[in-house]
């Protein structure tokens, strides 16, 4: 069966913290990009999700850029896993929703990161889907209902906002957390009844399984959900030549997805295994700025004028001690000071 958790304590948290801290002093967390050996190193945590990072990785463009770093890549499976790793010392750069980055910027983690990126904004490459043969129609029917969810996810964050916007109490439902491809497995089995997950997971259950809602609609509603860059800021002031070639080559990522939509659906497809095809498919789900809107006022803005991003993170943040999962959110400041902004413009000029 699958395994189970209950909301996550802050004493726990705390303890588990103190752990990945005493690894870290020992060395086993890493160095902040120097590779343990005086050499530069680049270590960045990326998903198995359709998306501009899958092209930039697959075409190999900041190993391009950047010869002088050791560029490696290391896949996490949810936003939760890769907030351990910043908190342990052993990522520089990721890919991660924006409801893990809200709480990873607020207590007790405060991980010292900045949003460097909009990599993509969730729409139906996101969403709730109930498994056939489990009466499940609607948001209401989860009551009593075995759902599955990577929990801190942005999954985690749509599945309790549709449970909000239903009426339906959260602690009516059966959570369990689990990854995407435990999810996959426990739903082959027949032990949940629903999950609120993401490509390319999403695409394998919808062949027996039926959408409730997607993150589309959610954002429709007033509570949008986001994939975004994030680096370490220890990492950005040691090293000042890798966001700009980062943010160019995700910028170059996002004008192949809008301008040859086949090329983009091979790179992505060559990383998940899919055919172009699917791949296509699946990009055609998601909604993609195009590079010029990054700096825009409603995401991450220009130096001395906040873009909307830390507001959306700020709402986040407050869903989230509402849902008692965090004990208080980030004061607005806060939230602003930490999207990186300078030089943003240069990278996503025509």
């Amino acid at each position: 069966m699958p395994r189970s958790r209950g909301p996550l304590r802050i004493a726990s948290l705390a303890a588990a913290l103190g752990s990945l801290l005493a690894m870290t002093a020992c060395g086993q967390g890493g160095g902040s990009g120097d590779g343990g050996d005086g050499g530069k190193t680049i270590r960045i945590a990326y998903q198995a999700f359709p998306s501009g990072d899958l092209i930039v990785k697959e075409k190999g463009w900041l190993e391009k850029a950047l010869p002088g770093y050791d560029v490696k890549w290391t896949k996490f499976d949810s936003g939760a896993s890769i907030n351990t790793a910043f908190v342990a010392g052993s990522v520089d750069l990721a890919a991660i929703g924006s409801s893990p980055v809200a709480r990873g910027l607020s207590a007790p983690l405060n991980i010292p990161y900045e949003v460097t990126w909009v990599l993509d904004v969730a729409g139906d490459n996101e969403a709730l889907v109930a498994r056939d043969g489990s009466k499940i129609s609607s948001v209401k029917d989860l009551e009593g209902k075995k759902v599955a969810t990577p929990f801190s996810s942005t999954s985690h964050y749509s599945l309790l906002a549709a449970l909000d916007r239903a009426g339906v109490d959260a602690s009516k439902v059966q959570l369990l957390d689990l990854e995407p491809q435990d999810i996959l497995a426990a739903w082959t089995r027949g032990d949940i009844d629903a999950t609120y997950v993401w490509l390319p997971t999403l695409e394998e259950l919808k062949k027996t399984g039926e959408v409730i809602v997607s993150s589309r609609e959610l954002a429709a509603g007033g509570k949008p959900t986001l994939d975004l860059g994030v680096a370490s800021t220890g990492f950005l002031k040691a090293h000042p030549d890798v966001l700009p070639a980062w943010r160019t080559a995700q910028a170059r990522a996002l004008n192949l997805i809008h301008d040859d939509p086949d090329a983009a659906s091979a790179a992505v497809g060559k990383q998940l295994g899919i055919s172009p095809a699917e791949a296509g498919t699946q990009l055609k789900q998601g909604i993609f700025l195009k590079p010029a809107e990054q700096a825009d006022t409603k995401w991450l803005g220009t130096p001395g004028k906040a873009g909307g991003l830390a507001d959306n993170l700020h709402s986040a943040a407050r869903f989230l001690v509402d849902q008692k999962q965090i004990d208080a959110a980030p004061d607005i400041e806060t939230l602003r000071r930490a999207i990186h902004q300078e030089g943003l413009s240069d990278a996503v000029s025509p």
